[in-house]
């Protein structure tokens, strides 16, 4: 099974690596990805800036049309608040407005619609007072409308949800927030002035240590909790700080462990950096495991569901990091960022620079049947 279509780096050598120069087409370590029918958004991390192009495109390694974050396409590095970003990772387009998380910069910048011209500013920061502010927790204690290092993004059940990586909680707002407008939810702290790394005690089905990607499927809600090997499920969406109620990549809410020189199966996960669902389909960026996994149905409650299709590696038992071959187009170094629409997957393929769309129905027919 082969992707539709790559993004970003090629070697004729079967390496991806990045070009020494940023250009329209080649990408450095991309961690986050968004489509729909008009446009594609990534989050160029390493080269500090995101790539837009205007409709899905049609061949490998096409140009980009839009740059944001830099002057132009051939910029790159770290910028200040005001006119650019630093580590931007999660995309999405919420109620026609890109939002992107800028990390390192604590805070979610928000556009007035989708960019089409390079260069253009964002309207305002969730997170900060200003565009010009950029430090953690505002540079104060931590509180209902301040974030540190913010990395995931995703809008379900009617709720703006952000991973507040560095304050190890998720927060939700009722509707895109507006400049200062503090959270309504929080998850994996007791309230909104805690910060510590599952609550400061054992991990629970009510803690995180680095909460990173967001989806939700129907009356579920679910987080990659990177650090703790995991994916936390609710259900129904809390509407408070809640234990949630399904646990995926460990055998309960009680255990983090990491086991990486063993055979992983379809059950196992490390370091889960990436969600992404499609009606019931759910997948889940098993990163340093360098695959992708998939449960036709995402399980609601409980533990120890097993993955039924696998994308980047042969089987269930497999890790490494490109099949430890050379690059090719259905293996995956570090997949970091997912996103599924009407019937296609996209992969932000970190570790080989380069972003892939896929279809779901290859998967689900070619995958998921041979697994059952």
């Amino acid at each position: 099974m082969k992707p539709l279509v790559r993004l970003g780096a090629a070697s004729p050598f079967g390496l991806a690596l990045p070009s020494a120069q940023p250009t329209a087409s080649q990408m450095y370590g991309p961690r986050g990805v968004w489509f729909n029918d008009d446009v594609l958004i990534v989050a160029d991390s390493g080269n500090h800036r995101v790539m837009i192009w205007r409709g899905i495109p049609g061949h490998d390694g096409a140009d980009a049309d839009v740059v944001l974050g830099q002057p132009d396409f051939t910029s790159e590095g770290p910028r200040d608040a005001v006119d650019g970003v630093h580590l931007p990772t999660g995309v999405a387009v919420v109620g026609g407005n890109l939002c992107v998380a800028d990390a390192w910069h604590h805070r979610v910048l928000v556009w007035d619609g989708i960019p089409t011209v390079s260069g253009t500013a964002p309207a305002y920061a969730i997170g900060q007072r200003q565009l010009a502010d950029a430090q953690p927790n505002r540079g104060g204690s931590v509180t209902a409308a301040s974030l540190y290092w913010p990395y995931g993004i995703g809008w379900h059940a009617g709720l703006f949800w952000i991973a507040d990586t560095g304050n190890r909680r998720v927060l939700g707002w009722q509707g895109l927030p507006t400049v200062d407008q503090p959270a309504d939810v929080v998850l994996g702290q007791p309230d909104f002035t805690s910060s510590d790394e599952n609550r400061g005690a054992d991990v629970s089905a009510g803690s995180f240590r680095w909460p990173h990607a967001i989806t939700g499927i129907g009356d579920a809600l679910y987080v990659a909790d990177a650090g703790n090997h995991r994916v936390l499920g609710w259900n129904p969406v809390p509407m408070t700080d809640a234990p949630a109620t399904a646990v995926i990549g460990q055998p309960d809410f009680t255990t983090n462990s990491e086991l990486p020189h063993r055979r992983q199966g379809a059950h196992r996960l490390r370091f889960p950096y990436g969600l992404a669902s499609d009606g019931d389909l759910l997948a889940v960026g098993d990163t340093a495991n360098n695959r992708v996994l998939f449960w036709p149905t995402a399980p609601t409650h409980g533990a120890g569901s097993l993955a039924r299709g696998v994308i980047g590696q042969e089987d269930f038992d497999a890790a490494g990091e490109n099949r430890w071959k050379a690059v090719a187009d259905d293996t995956l170094c570090w997949p970091y960022g997912l996103w599924m629409h009407d019937g296609r997957l996209a992969i932000a393929d970190s570790g080989n620079n380069r972003v892939m769309l896929w279809t779901t129905a290859d998967i689900t027919a070619d995958l998921l049947a041979s697994r059952s």
